[in-house]
Parts: C-alpha cells; sequence; structure tokens
C-alpha cells in the first residue's frame, strides 16, 4: 500500500476557475499595495504608467510561451522540466533552484508582514506569535489536500478582486468628479498626471524600476507549475492565461491610472500605501483598517500560493531525480508532504534571519528572489523558442500543437530581449544593485553544484560492484 501512495503521483484536481485565482493570488500582493507609491515617486504618474505598460507586455509575451510549453507538455514544475530539455540539465536545476528561493524567501517576509499587520489591532502580542499562527495555518491548508488548497486560493483571492475593482471604480468617480474628496472640492481630473511634467526625472527611472514592476506582476508563472494537476490541462490552460492576463492588466493599469491621477508625485512614497491615501482623500471611514485587512489577506494568498510553488519545485526535482526519492513521495490526498515541510523549513529559516539579521542575510535573499524572477522569466522565453525549432526539426507539423503561441519567433526573443534590459537595469539602481551581487554568485553556485554532483554520482557508479 505505501508503494502504491508513493508511485501514485500528484493528482489533477484543479479547474480553469482555481488556476485562474491561483496566479491572481500570487501576483496581487505587496508589490501592488506599497511598490507603486515608490514607483510614482521615481517616475513620476506618466512614468508610473509607461513601466507598468511595458510590465504587462513583457508577461504577456513570456505568458504566450508558457501557455504553448504547458499544453504541449502539462508537468508539474513546469519551466523547470522545460529548462532541462531544451537548455541544457544543469540550466534547469538552477532555475529551479532559483524559483524554489524565490518563493521561500517570500514566505518569510510575508510572515513577517502579516505579524506586523496583526500588530496593528494587537499591539500588545508579539509579532512572533502571528508568525507561529499563520505558519500553522497556510501549512494546514496546503497538506490538507490540493483541492482544499485551491479552494482556500480561490477565496482568498476574491477578497483581494473584490476590493481591487471597488477601488478602480470609486476611485474612477473621484477623479471625474462624481464623488466630492473629504474637503468638499471637486477631482482634479486628470492634471495630477502631467503636473510634475511627463518625465520629470528623465527616462533613466522608467528603466531602474522595471525589474520592481516585473516582480509585482510575478506570480502568473503559477499556471504552469500547476499544469500537472490541472484537469483537460488542453483546455484549461488557455483559458485560464487568457482570463489572467486580461485581469491583470485592467486591475494593474487600472490601479495605477487611479493612483497616478489622485496621488501627486510628491505625497508617493513608502511610507504609506497609496491606497490608504486614496481612501482618505475620498473620505472613505476606517480607511487604514480596510487596507490593512486587505493587504493581510493579500499576504496570506501569497503566502499561501509561495508555498504550494516551492514544494512543488522540490517534488519535481526528486521526480527529475536530482533530488533524493522521499521529496517526490505524495500521501493517499496526492500531496507531497515532504517536499512542503522542507520549503517551510525554509520559509521559517528566512523569517528567523529576517528577524535576527535584517540587514544582511533577509536583505541578500530578497535581492536574489527579485533577480531570479526574471531569470524564470528568460528562460521560459528561451525554452519556447527552442522547443518550437525541435518540434518543427523532428518531421511534426505546426498544426499538430493544441495551443500556438502567435508570432514566433518574435515573441519569445522579444520576451526575452525585454527581461534581459530589466536585469541590466538593476546596474543603474544603487539600491537594487546588490540583486546582481548576491544573484549572480547564486547562479554560477548552481551550475557549480551540478557539475560537482554529477562527478560525484558517476564515480559512485564506477564503483559499484557487479
Amino acid at each position: 500500500m505505501q508503494s502504491q501512495q508513493v508511485n501514485e503521483g500528484l493528482k489533477r484536481t484543479m479547474k480553469p476557475r482555481h488556476l485562474i485565482m491561483l496566479s491572481l493570488g500570487g501576483v496581487i500582493g505587496t508589490g501592488l499595495f506599497f511598490n507603486t507609491g515608490y514607483i510614482i515617486s521615481t517616475t513620476g504618474a506618466p512614468g508610473t504608467l509607461l513601466a507598468y505598460a511595458v510590465g504587462a507586455l513583457i508577461v504577456w509575451l513570456v505568458m504566450q510561451s508558457l501557455a504553448e510549453l504547458s499544453v504541449a507538455m502539462p508537468e508539474t514544475g513546469a519551466f523547470h522540466v522545460y529548462a532541462t530539455r531544451y537548455l541544457g540539465p544543469a540550466t534547469g536545476y538552477t532555475v529551479a533552484w532559483l524559483y524554489w528561493l524565490t518563493w521561500t524567501v517570500a514566505l518569510g517576509s510575508s510572515f513577517t508582514a502579516a505579524g506586523f499587520c496583526m500588530q496593528y489591532w494587537f499591539p500588545q502580542v508579539p509579532i512572533w506569535t502571528w508568525c507561529l499562527v499563520f505558519c500553522i495555518t497556510i501549512f494546514i491548508l496546503n497538506v490538507i489536500s490540493t483541492r482544499f488548497f485551491a479552494e482556500s486560493e480561490f477565496w482568498f483571492s476574491i477578497i483581494k478582486v473584490i476590493t481591487i475593482l471597488t477601488f478602480i471604480i470609486v476611485g474612477t468617480m473621484a477623479i471625474f468628479g462624481t464623488i466630492p474628496l473629504h474637503d468638499g472640492s471637486l477631482a482634479p481630473g486628470l492634471t495630477n498626471i502631467t503636473s510634475a511634467g511627463w518625465l520629470p526625472n528623465g527616462a533613466m527611472p522608467i528603466l531602474m524600476t522595471l525589474v520592481a514592476v516585473n516582480f509585482a506582476f510575478s506570480g502568473t508563472e503559477l499556471i504552469g507549475i500547476a499544469a500537472g494537476e490541472t484537469q483537460e490541462p488542453e483546455k484549461a490552460i488557455p483559458i485560464a492565461i487568457r482570463a489572467t492576463l486580461v485581469r491583470l492588466i485592467i486591475f494593474f493599469l487600472g490601479t495605477v491610472f487611479v493612483l497616478a491621477a489622485l496621488i501627486p508625485m510628491e505625497q508617493a512614497g513608502v511610507e504609506k500605501s497609496p491606497f490608504v491615501l486614496v481612501f482618505e482623500k475620498i473620505g472613505i471611514p476606517y480607511a487604514a483598517d480596510i487596507v490593512n485587512f486587505v493587504i493581510l489577506t493579500a499576504i496570506l494568498s501569497a503566502a499561501n500560493s509561495g508555498l504550494y510553488a516551492s514544494g512543488r519545485m522540490l517534488w519535481s526535482l526528486s521526480n527529475e531525480k536530482t533530488l533524493p526519492k522521499c521529496f517526490s513521495r505524495v500521501n493517499k490526498r496526492g500531496v507531497p508532504l515532504v517536499a512542503l515541510s522542507a520549503s517551510m523549513f525554509g520559509g521559517i529559516l528566512a523569517l528567523l534571519s529576517s528577524v535576527i539579521a535584517p540587514d544582511t542575510v533577509f536583505i541578500a535573499l530578497s535581492a536574489i528572489s527579485g533577480f531570479a524572477v526574471v531569470a524564470v522569466w528568460l528562460s521560459i522565453c528561451a525554452s519556447h523558442f527552442m522547443f518550437r525549432r525541435r518540434y518543427l526539426q523532428s518531421g511534426k507539423r505546426i498544426e499538430q500543437l493544441k495551443h500556438r503561441a502567435p508570432f514566433y519567433p518574435v515573441l519569445p526573443i522579444l520576451g526575452f530581449v525585454l527581461c534581459l534590459i530589466a536585469c541590466i537595469g538593476l546596474a543603474f539602481d544603487p539600491s537594487q544593485r546588490i540583486a546582481l551581487y548576491c544573484g549572480l554568485p547564486f547562479v554560477a553556485f548552481c551550475y557549480a553544484a551540478f557539475y560537482i554532483s554529477n562527478i560525484l554520482n558517476r564515480r559512485e557508479l564506477l564503483h559499484v560492484p557487479e
């Protein structure tokens, strides 16, 4: 019976609505709620709109590449598997660890941020207490079953989606004067968008903030991670990707438009969420409590998705025989318990580092995670380019593909180039340059670890007696 459970594998229990909300849950988080204020203060309102428009284009390009790959090969841990097949085993191994680290570090920061949110209402309770409560809660949501996880993430995300839509509608009404501002005056229309000039600090800040924008969009690729646990992936994945992209573009660009129109550049920043500023301007009562609740929900949703993604990445590495077999074992409900436990342990270590050494270890790990998202997107575009070439070289016809990305080969090439430009932009921002200092050595370390482990494995095989 145990052997049957071990080999049973992950179960296909997710539906398109679960995929859509899983992706939205991973994306809509503190990046949108806080980073947008920083980007407005750095690039100005028009620059922020342009930066997010470019970010939306990059996401569209990457997700179109991922859609073709995922429908052709619906596997859990998707893009790491694709990179292994079409870019080389060492690259696939590195991509998997980069993505695992991205989410397991995000777990630690998410639990810390959730603790701060709860301390707003319960200042007498220590932050670590809430961190422990949320660790247990998120772990239970993931362990019960994949279907239960998907349902919990669906409802987590529903709260955020309703809040974002309400914010866009109410904010737009305030912009055009339907709702007066709190002081009784009418909204200033679109004058704030260009009040400081079109590009007050030039075009360079747009390049410098592209990684921050891309990081805000990160999580869309979770659809690829869940491909191996999706019912009828050839139908569900294209539907989920189209729906997710449309919603993200509406949510992000609509939200940024409202923020840019209602918050002058000199008032924006990271000290206070721009959502709070807008709610205060409109005169929404208990604005801080409302936003605090929504941010808490967003953080827990991102942590929920993050544990799922990091656990499945370890499962995939083990399934590809680059980690011990115990990580690919699943229980009778199809949940990789060992892989989830190891990922949660990594998240706890990241949480401890954020408390013990916030200016050293945690900052370095966070920088690597930001760099890793764009590196993973680079691998998706490159894998798609090589996949289509080899598919045609094998004698198969393009019509045989169940889903085809448009504009090949321009689409994967353009996606790759834009992601590369975003990485280069890090070098021009002193506050983000640490991502390159930490990320590039980590990539080199992963490659070295792969080749060293292969050499050791070969030596062991040579010494195995017949």
